[in-house]
């Protein structure tokens, strides 16, 4: 399953690279530089979803610079702070039958990316970078982010799967970013 996952990772990150190449002009100008602020919403997958104590949701908001290249082609930079909520749990401890309350965890993403136009302000995007997670063994992953986009001149709306692997536990989630954006 974990390899299955990369694979597909990596399968819509070598689409959107050559779909990029021939694609229809987006509605922002080419070299323009604009930032957006989102608000992201997930659900969690893989070893955090089905673990004692996993999460059934993730909440988070991100800042992302974009710098377009072409009318069809922009690079991106992302940075924010996504919460994966902890789920309550019933277990037998010492004996005792108890319920037990999930700890919530964080994780710092820092990613680099690319959008493709392919239509008029819909998108392709590829994104890699690092994960630092902020409680429990604060392990750094490594994160691979295909997605699919509608942007205009002010809003972008997205989804994604986002892939974090590494120190031998890998989980993911599936996405979606509501974001407001402008020129600098």
């Amino acid at each position: 399953m974990k390899k299955l996952t990369k694979l597909a990772a990596v399968a819509l990150t070598g689409v959107a690279l050559l779909i990029g190449t021939n694609v229809k002009a987006q509605t922002t100008p080419a070299s323009k530089l604009r930032f957006g602020i989102g608000l992201e919403a997930g659900a969690p997958t893989g070893a955090i979803h089905s673990g004692l104590g996993g999460s059934n949701f993730e909440l988070g908001g991100t800042a992302r610079l974009q710098y377009g290249t072409s009318d069809h082609f922009a690079l991106t930079l992302t940075s924010g702070y996504y919460n994966f909520f902890g789920k309550s749990y019933d277990a037998t401890i010492g004996g005792v039958a108890t319920h037990v309350d999930g700890q919530s965890f964080g994780v710092v993403p820092v990613k680099a990316g690319l959008k493709a136009f392919f239509s008029d302000n819909v998108y392709f995007s590829a994104e890699a970078g690092a994960g630092f997670e902020t409680k429990g063994a604060k392990n750094t992953k490594l994160i691979l982010s295909p997605g699919l986009g509608w942007a205009n001149q002010k809003w972008d709306v997205g989804v994604r799967y986002e892939d974090f692997s590494g120190q031998s536990q890998n989980y993911g989630l599936v996405g979606l970013r509501v974001a407001y954006g402008f020129e600098l």
